[in-house]
């Protein structure tokens, strides 16, 4: 693939990323950083974990994306008692109708789907927590000892509650670290709601149009690794993540006073990937700063682990990681 081909293919993510917008604003209002966010998962061929609280369509969000993006989409809806197999799909004993011989046929879950919305991950015990995460980090799924591959493209969705921790299992941190983001929804603005009202409330149903199809995303992800990026940025980077560490000789002081962990090289790995990502729905071939800065707090927020005393001090990890990010700036620069 020549460089030529590759800036033709960012513009053209440039030209379908304005109608994937347009075309997803005739279900979900607002929401765009959020929608930009999940494509930037989706061109780095990982996974996100979205956090808001119940009634901000974070499922119509998903559904409507996989919609635009002409990708088959499942939900599964995390119960305690939701078994690795109703994840993954099982073997069953059948009837051979020509040899009248009993055989296993696997018959797949839910989750051998191109978008699967992992709902309220946090509300299944860890057993069947893992079955989930197995698919996420080795794409395929062990069954009766046969490896059966994912669909390609492949990309997980889970949500959890912020407002509700009676009888959930929260996510590990070595098991959220496989997550590239951590997406928080917010509420709408006074405007979006009132639109959101009037839309939900009439009997005008919009249909959404595909705009990519997953050739084009496939392709897609393999133009975001090509993306070339300067080795000031590199440092940026690394600085970033290496000032999060307590107690290391790179760790900043507020990191030391404020955190518990920081965040390890799997993270710095994501900031240039998704900065990558960031640079190619703005349509550029070259990754700059600004790129790095701008997917920094969803990479880095369920990366960091705030002790008693940021706690107590009423610091929030986004705080943190503003804090971070200038720090790691001004070092480069120096």
């Amino acid at each position: 693939m020549t460089a030529d081909n590759d800036v033709e293919l960012i513009q053209k993510v440039r030209d379908a990323h304005a109608k994937l917008r347009k075309e997803i604003g005739k279900i979900i209002i607002g929401q765009d950083k959020v929608v930009d966010e999940l494509l930037m998962a989706i061109f780095c061929r990982s996974h996100a974990l979205l956090m808001g609280v119940p009634g901000l369509a974070k499922t119509l969000m998903v559904s409507t994306l996989a919609q635009a993006l002409e990708l088959g989409f499942k939900r599964i809806q995390f119960t305690p008692d939701l078994m690795p197999s109703d994840i993954t799909g099982s073997e069953v004993i059948q009837d051979d109708p020509a040899t009248r011989q009993r055989m296993f046929k696997f018959l797949p879950g839910p989750i051998f789907a191109n978008i699967v919305l992992a709902d309220e991950i946090n509300r299944t015990p860890p057993k069947t927590q893992a079955a989930l995460l197995e698919a996420m980090q080795e794409r395929k799924c062990s069954i009766g000892g046969v490896d059966h591959p994912m669909k390609d493209p492949f990309f997980v969705l889970a949500t959890q509650n912020p407002i509700e921790q009676e009888g959930t299992y929260p996510l590990p941190e070595a098991q959220l670290d496989r997550f590239l983001f951590l997406i928080k929804v917010d509420y709408p603005t006074d405007e979006e709601e009132e639109q959101i009202m009037r839309l939900g409330t009439s009997d005008n149903k919009q249909k959404v149009s595909p705009v990519l199809n997953a050739e084009d995303i496939i392709g897609l992800q393999h133009v975001v690794r090509r993306v070339p990026v300067s080795d000031k940025v590199f440092q940026f980077a690394k600085r970033i993540t290496r000032m999060s560490r307590p107690g290391t000789p790179d760790g900043a002081d507020f990191a030391t006073k404020w955190l518990t962990w920081g965040a390890g090289p799997r993270a710095s790995m994501n900031l240039i990937l998704a900065a990558k990502a960031h640079a190619v729905l703005r349509g550029s071939n070259h990754v700059s700063g600004d790129d790095v800065v701008a997917v920094a707090t969803p990479i880095l927020r369920h990366r960091l682990i705030l002790n008693f005393s940021a706690q107590s001090d009423g610091i929030t990890v986004d705080e943190v990681i503003r804090k971070l990010v200038r720090a790691a700036a001004a070092k480069v620069e120096a």
